[in-house]
């Protein structure tokens, strides 16, 4: 089985061409070939690209750039805004978008608090009718993704970053599992599933970040392991653990069985988002 990463960015220098939005913690550029090397470097297979809203928004442009040019270890994901009155144009063109595999909603992002929206409610209904899953930046508003799950039951939703709120630089907050039991009530809702991506930067231990392991088996446990997927959030974690470290600490651990390593680092991403990679 591949190993996949849930969740990376990549992006290119500041410049006029191709203007940031804002400044995303990190190095000043990590280009699609700086991606590739470093999964090369750990064994890697693919990834899911996120283009990084911090820095473009809405402009997915520099990862179909990367994708163009490494078209077999990258998926791509794009945010879309709900309050836009083209947003189901939007979905169309990118679901029709060769590499494409899902979109994304930054929940956290000035985006309505109502789970009746009916911006946010169209996307999904949208991305159903196209078959393609629709991640969610949700924390702090897990009850709102609940009550999105419950109503839009035909499509597949996946919880973005564990649903918590994770820091970009240290130190890490004293209870950053605070929110866990509302995360947990996701789970009887089919359609979701979860990404338990970032999670060592939730660790107040060094590697291997062994304190995550409890709230992680627990996640696991409520969702089963078909619904949960491994993922670093590369570049975000930069200042707290190196992409190696990411890796290893759920490649090397002995809380999970192989087969379960296998299914969550990559066959459940492959089966969520209809797609794997190839060197």
């Amino acid at each position: 089985m591949p190993i996949i990463d849930a969740q990376v960015h990549a992006y290119e220098r500041n410049r006029p061409e191709r203007p940031w939005a804002g400044v995303l913690h990190g190095p000043a550029e990590v280009t699609g070939d700086d991606m590739v090397a470093a999964m090369n470097a750990v064994g890697v297979d693919g990834a899911l690209l996120v283009s990084p809203f911090t820095m473009y928004r809405y402009d997915a442009s520099y990862a179909l750039q990367v994708y163009a040019k490494h078209p077999g270890r990258f998926a791509l994901i794009k945010p879309v805004d709900p309050a836009d009155p083209g947003v189901v144009e939007t979905i169309e063109d990118w679901a029709a978008t060769k590499g494409t595999v899902a979109i994304r909603i930054m929940m956290t992002r000035g985006v309505s608090e109502d789970a009746d929206d009916p911006g946010i409610n169209r996307v999904l209904a949208t991305a159903a009718r196209l078959g393609i899953p629709v991640n969610l930046l949700c924390w702090g508003r897990v009850e709102q993704a609940r009550r999105l799950a419950a109503r839009n039951p035909n499509t597949q939703l996946v919880i973005d970053h564990l649903g918590l709120q994770q820091p970009f630089e240290p130190p890490v907050p004293a209870n950053p599992f605070a929110d866990l039991s509302s995360v947990l009530g996701l789970a009887a809702h089919a359609n979701v599933a979860i990404k338990i991506t970032g999670a060592c930067t939730l660790s107040h231990e060094p590697f291997p970040y062994k304190d995550i392991w409890d709230p992680i088996r627990r996640i696991i446990d409520a969702f089963g392991i078909g619904r949960c997927m491994w993922g670093t959030d590369w570049t975000r974690a930069v200042e707290l653990l190196t992409y190696a470290q990411g890796v290893d600490a759920f490649r090397t651990t002995d809380r999970l069985s192989a087969g379960d390593k296998e299914a969550l680092m990559g066959g459940t991403l492959t089966k969520i988002y209809k797609w794997s990679p190839h060197r």
